[in-house]
């Protein structure tokens, strides 16, 4: 699979040990996804499926923040909570922070288990779960 350039640009851009950081959480995003399509949204590297966003990290003031938007729902402990939906994250503040075993376990999670973001508007401001 081939990265999308504007998420090599997000990379680019970074400080040397959050680019670190990102480009390790990359290869095993697409790794375990190969399925999902990468790309910027909303300013940050996002990996959809089927339209529907499923990972993605961003830069913070003093971290990366890795966020499953279904993350809530998943059986593998490790994420904390995010907002008023079904999201979860974690931070991370060094590439020798990131447990690639529980992270290969989130991302199959990320594949069985979706909340519909993408028809969010239709439904009237709600998240329904898929039914995979």
């Amino acid at each position: 699979m081939t990265r999308a350039t504007e998420i090599e640009q997000y990379h680019q851009a970074l400080a040397p040990s959050d680019r670190e950081i990102c480009e390790l959480l990359a290869d095993e995003i697409e790794r375990a996804l190969p399925e999902a399509t990468g790309k910027i949204w909303h300013a940050h590297p996002v990996w959809f499926i089927d339209g529907n966003p499923i990972v993605g990290y961003s830069r913070l003031k003093d971290a990366v923040r890795l966020l499953f938007w279904s993350g809530q729902s998943f059986r593998n402990d490790g994420l904390t909570p995010e907002g008023t939906f079904q999201a979860a994250e974690v931070r991370y503040v060094d590439a020798s922070d990131v447990d690639t075993e529980a992270l290969a376990l989130w991302l199959q999670e990320s594949r069985d288990i979706q909340w519909d973001y993408e028809h969010i508007r239709t439904n009237r401001g709600l998240v329904k779960r898929t039914p995979f």
